[in-house]
């Protein structure tokens, strides 16, 4: 880890922070994290993949770990976070039109994103984890969701600033990390007042599972504890205003070559009609350059701390092809 190199860029008006290891000469990897996490997510990757010959570039997205983090909810959206990703890459690889890309849950969304919007910026994507969502012309994002879920579903409960963050600064920052990280049901997620995920007890045991240390966790618990949740919960209250502000790409397609990889006990994969987007033909309708559909049995939502070698093995596999 000692190898990694830290720097700090300024891209699309705000400070980042950004891991990176590999040759300057070396194709880059763009690695985007997703909530509640930061670079550190991608510690196994970028090892891995700069010992194979790529550089392994992993911000800390915007509103975590060590880059800014705006008060505005407004500079949060889908606009924002891809401008983001490209001023960086105007600094960090200046020399390369296009770049691979791997991301995980909000990361992910964010790079289905960047596919529509700056295609001629990504040479190939691994997506993990949160598959694309076609905007529905017809009703709002959240809306959707209260409908299918009710108000208690933990999207809706981020909706309202300051609420969550004072039932959460009441937990402790360790406390709700352990809960989020150590959550492994496959089915929806829900945040009832009062209670831990999904109605568990405040107070019940919990156990880091055995892809995270002890020192892994503090490492988060302490980025956390200095940048609090809000800039994070910030992506959730934008959803709308990114429906609004996408309709202009309802009904386009993601046009770049894409392998997706989701565990079949991942909450987004059995919640949403994840499952069933998959197995209808939607997703390869909406995604037609998706070349490799990875579902990788007994594995949860953090697949790439949990199975890292395997998903090593399918990053670097896929990116040989280019």
């Amino acid at each position: 880890m000692d190898s990694i190199e830290h720097r700090t860029i300024h891209a699309n008006g705000i400070t980042m922070h950004v891991a990176i290891k590999g040759s300057e000469n070396a194709p880059v990897i763009l690695f985007l994290h997703g909530f509640p996490e930061s670079w550190y997510s991608w510690r196994y990757q970028i090892l891995a993949l700069s010992s194979l010959g790529y550089r392994s570039v992993a911000p800390d997205l915007r509103g975590y770990g060590d880059t800014d983090a705006p008060a505005e909810i407004t500079s949060y959206t889908c606009f924002h976070l891809v401008g983001d990703l490209i001023g960086l890459l105007d600094v960090v690889a200046p020399n390369e039109d296009k770049v691979f890309v791997v991301a995980h849950d909000w990361g992910a969304i964010i790079a289905w994103y960047m596919c529509l919007f700056r295609p001629d910026r990504v040479k190939a994507l691994v997506n993990t984890s949160v598959l694309f969502i076609p905007r529905n012309p017809e009703k709002k994002f959240v809306e959707t969701l209260r409908t299918r879920y009710g108000d208690d579903y933990y999207m809706c409960r981020f909706q309202e600033p300051g609420v969550i963050e004072a039932e959460y600064a009441e937990r402790g920052t360790e406390r709700v990390l352990k809960e989020l990280l150590t959550h492994r049901v496959a089915g929806p997620l829900f945040l009832p007042k009062g209670k831990g995920l999904n109605g568990a007890p405040l107070d019940a045991p919990l156990v880091l599972p055995s892809w995270l240390s002890e020192e892994d966790f503090e490492y988060y618990t302490n980025k956390f504890e200095q940048k609090g949740f809000t800039g994070g919960l910030n992506y959730y209250r934008n959803l709308d205003r990114n429906w609004e502000l996408t309709e202009p790409w309802t009904g386009a397609q993601v046009t770049v070559p894409v392998k997706f990889i989701i565990g079949d006990e991942d909450l987004t994969y059995n919640s949403l009609g994840g499952k069933d987007y998959i197995d209808s033909g939607g997703f390869k309708r909406d995604v037609p350059f998706l070349e490799e559909l990875v579902v990788m049995e007994g594995v949860g939502h953090f697949l790439n701390q949990e199975r890292a070698d395997e998903i090593n093995k399918h990053i670097y596999d896929f990116f040989q092809k280019f």
